[in-house]
């Protein structure tokens, strides 16, 4: 790695902001000062500028007006590597989740006839507007997600994706199955792992915050025939995994599936 400082960015979407706070309140953040300077971050500088150039991008929230879709475009022209942190930035976030209800009756419920500066739109995930070099998963992401990405970055090396689900975390703990066990909905079989399994491990079924495994092997059609088996409705199967999978194209279609061999 070069003498010259990497340069760093932390932009803000539509979001909770909870990704940024999970990483400024890391200690190791510290350790960055000597490689990194940081040349937009507005949760710890006021005065940062977003139009400027940047080695790394970390985007977090989700594309829910048409000015973000404008300032993720000027994001990717002045970056050389683009990162979607968070379920937001990656899947669309939670606000994506009853994205086929009409903007203007999801905004009459939320906000009445309230008037704001923005011109609002249905939030998608940033790759639906730029091209995203890595993705870090999560609602918050895992801190150690975020030193390896980043780590991996700063060496010239490229972080590896996690292609296996929340049940082989589940396994290698020893965790009772909540699916098969305990007869809850769990979504851990079509989930991207990467969080130790932390509520199956509570007897809490996984909501698949960390989003769906990528690489065509997420089969939410074995899934809801599971579920369905246990006698879910087929809209309670889709309400539950359009939490954080609202964007993903293949999941009403395996769904519909399911229920249309019921059918015939």
């Amino acid at each position: 790695m070069s003498e010259k400082k990497i340069r760093i960015g932390f932009y803000a979407l539509t979001s909770c902001y909870g990704c940024q706070l999970q990483f400024a309140m890391m200690d190791e953040i510290l350790q960055l000062i000597p490689n990194v300077e940081i040349a937009c971050w507005f949760m710890l500088e006021r005065d940062s500028y977003e139009d400027e150039p940047v080695d790394i991008a970390f985007i977090e929230g989700s594309v829910s007006t048409e000015e973000e879709a404008e300032l993720v475009k000027k994001i990717r022209e002045n970056a050389k590597i683009v990162v979607a942190v968070g379920s937001c930035a990656v899947q669309g976030g939670v606000q994506s989740w009853e994205k086929d209800k009409p903007l203007e009756e999801l905004w009459k419920t939320v906000y009445g006839d309230a008037k704001v500066k923005f011109q609002p739109k249905m939030a998608e995930p940033i790759s639906n507007y730029i091209k995203v070099d890595y993705n870090i998963y999560g609602c918050p992401p895992e801190k150690r997600d975020f030193l390896y990405t980043l780590g991996t970055l700063l060496i010239g090396s490229w972080p590896e994706d996690i292609d296996y689900p929340v049940c082989l975390e589940c396994r290698l703990r020893g965790n009772t199955c909540v699916l098969l066990e305990r007869g809850e909905p769990c979504l851990g079989p079509v989930t991207r792992a990467g969080c130790d399994a932390r509520c199956p491990a509570y007897g809490i079924a996984c909501i698949g915050c960390r989003g769906a495994i990528g690489y065509d092997v997420a089969w939410f059609d074995s899934l809801a025939r599971v579920f369905r088996e246990k006698g879910l409705t087929k809209e309670e199967i889709l309400e539950r995994m359009r939490m954080f999978n609202a964007h993903n194209p293949k999941l009403e279609e395996m769904v519909n599936k399911i229920f249309q061999e019921v059918k015939e």
